[in-house]
């Protein structure tokens, strides 16, 4: 019947978005953790905060002193539904550095991570397919780990390192997973 052939037609076009980080929602401004360079000697700085906007910032200063280079924040999240997920949409104002948006599983040491170019003082949106996301540890890829396994995810994480000295800022107004 003609009812029964729209719906099918309708259905594979509807996508469903989840909430990874939405400030104006309450999502993804709780279980924030600094992990920077100091870990290994380095004396990067960085903070998360939620601003006036209620847009989630992650801000501070890169430095390659004592070996140092890389500042990243990490929340940790709650199991949600990711099987399925086709890419990851972040809406972002920056500075022009490159940032990396990383996952990590649970029982894995490697991040599963990609980079995006942010453009200075500017909104922007961004789509990362899934498929993007490569195994690395220490600044390393690794080719030879399994893909990203979405149902194992545990956290989340913006990362910046790459030699990109000075003073950086990041504004994210939303991350979302796309299906």
């Amino acid at each position: 019947s003609i009812t029964d052939f729209f719906l099918f037609f309708v259905s594979p076009i509807c996508s469903q978005n989840i909430d990874l980080i939405n400030p104006s929602k309450n999502i993804g401004i709780k279980n924030w953790s600094i992990v920077n360079d100091d870990v290994m000697g380095g004396i990067s700085k960085s903070n998360i905060l939620i601003n006036d906007s209620k847009n989630l910032v992650f801000k501070g200063y890169l430095s390659l002193e004592n070996n140092g280079g890389f500042a990243s924040s990490r929340m940790d999240i709650q199991r949600k539904n990711l099987d399925g997920v086709s890419f990851f949409e972040i809406k972002f104002m920056g500075d022009g550095n490159n940032y990396k948006l990383r996952f990590r599983q649970e029982n894995m040491r490697v991040s599963y991570s990609c980079d995006f170019k942010s453009q200075k003082n500017e909104w922007i949106i961004i789509k990362l397919p899934v498929e993007n996301f490569k195994a690395t540890w220490r600044g390393y890829y690794y080719s030879d780990y399994p893909a990203l396994n979405l149902d194992k995810i545990n956290s989340l994480s913006l990362h910046i390192s790459d030699k990109q000295e000075g003073k950086f800022n990041l504004e994210i107004e939303y991350i979302k997973a796309i299906k």
